[in-house]
């Protein structure tokens, strides 16, 4: 039986390769791949073939074309000022960007390390107070490598501006924003030199606007944003989603000394409004009726009989100031400047800054329960240090 079987088999090949080997000589074209026409192959290489790219404008997403328009006009600070018992500017908890570096040797000289913007093509800066300050000697460098010196034109310590100047060709100068605009949410970037690493650009949002009472300076309503700000971004630059200058950033909230995401810009509005002053006046004049007022809490309107009257308590009156010749008298509070109703000491301080020196203007105050009137002659608000000794002296 097994025999039979093999010899099957052994036919079966037998008959299959004879048949293999007719095809192949008389018909070898049968036995040959399959040739697809050239038309065939093209359309479906067509109908197989990927994608082409997008556009680059569609494959990018985020702010590099803002950040190109704002980086050639931020600039590195180097501030050289004379050996200093303090080892920079910091008040717990607010750090303002270590702008003389860590700690260094007694004797030898502080390198102040910040960040600066141009604002105008004839070599105006801007940059914070704090980073020049007592600063002997100020290099800028431009983010194409161009090196000079600056010179100080003026400086606000209240609102911690400085205007500085600089003598280059060709100086770009950034686009100026409009703060009062900016909305919570809006898209930010800060723009500086952060511990010295060169130049850079972060990114977040305006987390809040109008912050003040924070203790940074006399004169305040930041920016707070979430962009990392940290030692070096001091004066660099705070732009809107088109890279025009909305702010100059000056101030972390931290305890370590760097970004915990809670930064604060001074509006640009505001910068622009001191710079316009110093580059006309050579200072920022301020009005000034020389009181020093206080929070009107219930407990101290029910003590004074003043009602549920809104406004501020004086809490003492300068001697020979506007106030104290006008009449005003500790105890008073005050309700109203010229057309500007008071509720707050902030309110009361931008109120009065904002008046004319030797200007007139008509204060309201209540004293006990009898609202009372004053014309007063608007002071030039003097220096902190001689606001500070006449304070000593009363």
């Amino acid at each position: 039986m097994l025999k039979r079987l093999w010899l099957i088999f052994a036919q079966a090949v037998t008959v299959a390769l004879a048949a293999l080997f007719v095809i192949s000589t008389l018909k070898p074209h049968w036995l040959q791949q399959p040739r697809w026409p050239e038309a065939t192959i093209a359309e479906t290489a067509r109908q197989i073939a990927l994608p082409p790219s997008p556009p680059a404008s569609v494959v990018r997403t985020g702010y590099a074309q803002a950040a190109r328009a704002a980086l050639p006009s931020v600039v590195s600070i180097t501030a050289r000022k004379a050996p200093s018992r303090s080892a920079g500017r910091a008040r717990d908890p607010f750090h303002f960007g270590f702008p003389f570096g860590p700690r260094q040797p007694r004797g030898n000289p502080q390198l102040g390390l910040g960040s600066g913007v141009i604002i105008s093509a004839d070599g105006v800066l801007l940059t914070n107070n704090h980073v020049v300050e007592g600063a002997s000697d100020i290099e800028v460098q431009l983010s194409d490598g161009r090196q000079t010196r600056a010179t100080i034109v003026g400086t606000d310590p209240e609102t911690d501006i400085a205007v500085l100047k600089i003598t280059l060709p060709d100086l770009p100068a950034i686009g100026l924003g409009d703060a009062a605009n900016l909305q919570v949410g809006d898209v930010v970037l800060a723009i500086g030199n952060p511990f010295n690493v060169g130049q850079t650009v972060t990114s977040g949002i305006v987390s809040a606007l109008g912050r003040n009472q924070l203790g940074i300076n006399a004169f305040e309503n930041f920016i707070q944003t979430d962009a990392a700000i940290n030692p070096g971004n001091s004066g660099g630059a705070l732009v809107d989603a088109d890279g025009r200058l909305v702010g100059i950033n000056t101030a972390i909230f931290s305890r370590s000394g760097g970004s915990l995401g809670i930064g604060f810009a001074i509006p640009v509005d505001v910068a622009r409004q001191v710079a316009s002053a110093i580059l006309k006046d050579g200072a920022v004049a301020r009005g000034y009726i020389g009181v020093e007022p206080r929070e009107l809490t219930p407990e101290l309107a029910e003590a004074l009989n003043v009602g549920d009257v809104k406004g501020v308590l004086i809490r003492s009156v300068y001697n020979d100031a506007p106030a104290a010749k006008a009449g005003i008298k500790p105890g008073d509070v005050l309700t109203r400047v010229g057309e500007q109703a008071i509720t707050s000491p902030a309110e009361l301080l931008a109120s009065v800054a904002a008046l004319k020196p030797r200007s007139q203007v008509e204060v309201l105050v209540q004293r006990g329960g009898k609202a009372m009137s004053f014309s007063l002659a608007v002071g030039l608000r003097p220096p902190p240090e001689q606001r500070q000794r006449a304070s000593e002296e009363d």
